[in-house]
């Protein structure tokens, strides 16, 4: 059997879907439609909590998991901000993480983790040590401080919020939590990046028992790209404004671009109820990031911060194969970056149109 028919066997996907991103670019013509959805939730083990602060807008997206999950993490930006990943590397101690936390606000946003922090004390979950608890939250920011007011940003009290608010229900998607601020194609300069937001996937393997899940909050350098048809989603606008530049397509001709270092970040986390120890989970973040490449371009850019985070619930009773779910929750990951971007809504009072009004004008 060759090599590419046996990838598409494995995962149950289309041939596209397997093959290497610029050659599905490049064969398909389809139009674009909305990626198949679900949720994170639909993984067992999981509950999701949002809490947008509308007057900016900005906000945070927790992933709890109450009896503790298993996770790893990769970093491929060269702009990340983060917290607690160094804990989730296999060589160190604690085994279970009790939440995830993505948010809005660069460095600042870092504080609503605190607020998770004081929720999971709280319900008495955490790593027992003597008599008390200490709730292990990893995080990551995304930079979105130049959408509105530069002093709004998510606290303690708004990271405490969303897990009052989480629920194993659907997740919504667009501009909510830690992408209400986001934006993407912004290699030619603000004026011309577009609205983006955050997106929810997930597939059941067939009659396994497994599911994987992602959720992320989109808010790159470059554009997105749905990998089957290879057509920009949302990106960086033509100087008339009606249509795309193809940032990648303008890279290539010399075009001298200028990015705002910093400025962006695309952050998100994979989740599966198959049992796996934190060195497969590191390992399945890591191929997660093909997802990214797959729907981002260019992407881990030295102005992103991109990140991904892996989480196993454990509830699954099977062994599954490290290789085929990480190359399962890439797939699963860029159709969540496609929904970020399609079910974005448009900011006119920023100059921040969305898919859903400028592809009509496009």
């Amino acid at each position: 059997m060759k090599r590419r028919e046996f990838a598409r066997n494995l995962l149950g996907l289309p041939l596209a879907a397997a093959l290497p991103a610029e050659t599905a670019f490049a064969s398909a013509k389809e139009t674009i439609s909305l990626p198949e959805g679900g949720s994170i939730t639909d993984v067992p083990g999981l509950k999701v909590g949002q809490h947008t602060l509308t007057e900016r807008p900005t906000g945070c997206t927790v992933v709890i998991c109450e009896n503790g999950a298993t996770a790893g993490v990769d970093v491929r930006g060269s702009a990340p901000g983060t917290r607690e990943t160094d804990l989730l590397s296999p060589i160190n101690m604690v085994q279970k993480v009790q939440a995830i936390l993505l948010s809005g606000g660069s460095a600042y946003g870092l504080a609503a983790a605190t607020g998770v922090v004081r929720w999971l004390e709280e319900h008495n979950l955490g790593y027992k040590i003597g008599k008390g608890v200490v709730p292990i939250v990893p995080a990551a920011i995304l930079m979105d401080l130049g959408v509105g007011d530069f002093k709004i940003r998510p606290a303690d009290e708004h990271g405490y919020k969303a897990c009052m608010a989480a629920t194993t229900g659907p997740v919504a998607e667009g501009n909510i939590g830690a992408g209400a601020g986001a934006t993407v194609g912004k290699m030619f300069g603000p004026k011309f990046a577009m609205k983006s937001g955050l997106g929810t996937a997930s597939v059941k393997i067939g009659n396994t028992g497994i599911v994987v899940g992602a959720i992320v909050a989109v808010n790159a350098v470059g554009d997105v790209v749905n990998p089957h048809s290879g057509k920009i989603v949302a990106g960086a606008r033509t100087e008339d404004d009606k249509g795309f530049r193809d940032s990648m397509a303008e890279i290539l001709r010399g075009y001298r671009v200028v990015v705002e270092n910093g400025a962006n970040t695309t952050i998100g986390i994979v989740a599966t109820n198959a049992p796996f120890t934190k060195t497969q989970m590191t390992k399945i973040a890591q191929m997660t990031h093909d997802g990214y490449a797959r729907s981002i371009n260019p992407v881990h850019t030295m102005g992103d911060g991109d990140t991904i985070f892996a989480m196993s619930t454990g509830t699954a009773d099977v062994k599954a194969d490290v290789s085929a779910i990480g190359a399962i929750a890439a797939t699963v990951m860029s159709r969540a970056v496609v929904r970020a971007a399609m079910q974005a809504t448009s900011l006119p009072e920023f100059n921040l149109p969305a898919y859903r009004d400028y592809v009509r004008r496009g």
